[in-house]
């Protein structure tokens, strides 16, 4: 008896939600990728909802200060968040932190995935993945290779890289992408892992050679750069992704609301455009099937930290 009235319940307070605005934390600085798709997604909920949706850029910390916040906030459904795949590697490189993402919040769905681009300086005389290979393995340890920071993305898909291919690279880790992507352009560092959003236009005006990028199937933005596993390496996969959360406890008619509305917002056309030209794919998955791929993004990525002795700044 009492469990059905508790249903009734939440069904009922889903079907008046939202009644005031929604915050949305965001953990990166605006106009970067993750501020792009949380805009683009907070102003078609404004839109359908009539309802306001207010972005919160919350930085730092590599995105753990926006994720505390929000672990900290009611689980009413009026304060969401985004993660990116960094956040997959938080939990190895800081065992100290104050959350756990599986335990203390509700996935929603995840928005989008979006490889990056293995760029090099012109003057780099390999013109494929194999012939970088080559020279790396003929001259150990003289090919440099940027990031955006000690067990960033850019950071550990070089190390991936390095471990796949036999070879040795010198890590130069900068304080984010835009110097690292200066350095690259000027022929400071040979070589780089760049999203899409970031080297693109560079890439295309001749300035960087693009040898591969990390998913599976080839960018739409980069339709004639291989893969990394045409390229030669088989089991070379390195994915970006952004995603929506809440506070764990979020009732669920809320979370089920949320997710209907997300993914209507990620299949319309002019979403999957704006997506494209930053490089990036929607997804919009179940909240279960988030919740998954971010356990095994976790398992995969502390191997991959483990294995190559990587700590945190």
């Amino acid at each position: 008896m009492w469990v059905g009235l508790l249903g009734l319940a939440a069904g009922a307070h889903a079907q008046v939600y939202p009644s005031k605005p929604i915050r949305l934390i965001i953990p990166f600085a605006a106009g970067g990728g993750t501020d792009i798709t949380g805009r683009a997604v907070a102003q078609k909920m404004a839109e359908a909802w009539n309802q306001s949706v207010l972005v919160d850029n919350r930085p730092g910390a590599n995105g753990t200060i926006a994720v505390e916040v929000a672990v900290k906030s009611p689980a009413d459904g009026y304060t969401l968040c985004m993660i990116t795949s960094s956040h997959s590697v938080n939990s190895t490189l800081y065992p100290k932190l104050s959350y756990d993402l599986l335990r203390d919040l509700a996935p929603i769905t995840q928005a989008t995935t979006q490889p990056y681009a293995l760029i090099v300086h012109p003057s780099v005389p390999a013109q494929s993945l194999k012939e970088l290979v080559a020279l790396a393995r003929a001259k150990p340890g003289t090919i440099n290779f940027g990031s955006s920071g000690l067990g960033g993305f850019s950071h550990l898909a070089g190390a991936m890289l390095a471990a796949q291919a036999g070879i040795q690279l010198t890590h130069v880790p900068y304080r984010g992408g835009a110097p690292a992507m200066a350095d690259v352009m000027g022929g400071q560092i040979q070589m780089l892992f760049s999203t899409i959003l970031q080297s693109s236009a560079q890439i295309r005006a001749g300035k960087l050679r693009a040898l591969a990028v990390t998913t599976t199937k080839r960018s739409r933005a980069l339709p004639d750069v291989p893969t990394m596993i045409e390229a030669g390496l088989p089991n070379y996969v390195v994915a970006g992704w952004y995603g929506f959360l809440a506070p764990a406890k979020t009732p669920r008619p809320i979370i089920d609301r949320l997710h209907g509305e997300m993914v209507r917002i990620l299949q319309l056309p002019e979403i999957v455009d704006r997506l494209a030209a930053d490089g990036s794919e929607p997804v919009g998955s179940t909240p279960a099937e988030f919740g998954a791929h971010i356990r095994s993004e976790i398992a995969r990525w502390r191997v991959v930290i483990e294995q190559a002795g990587i700590k945190a700044e």
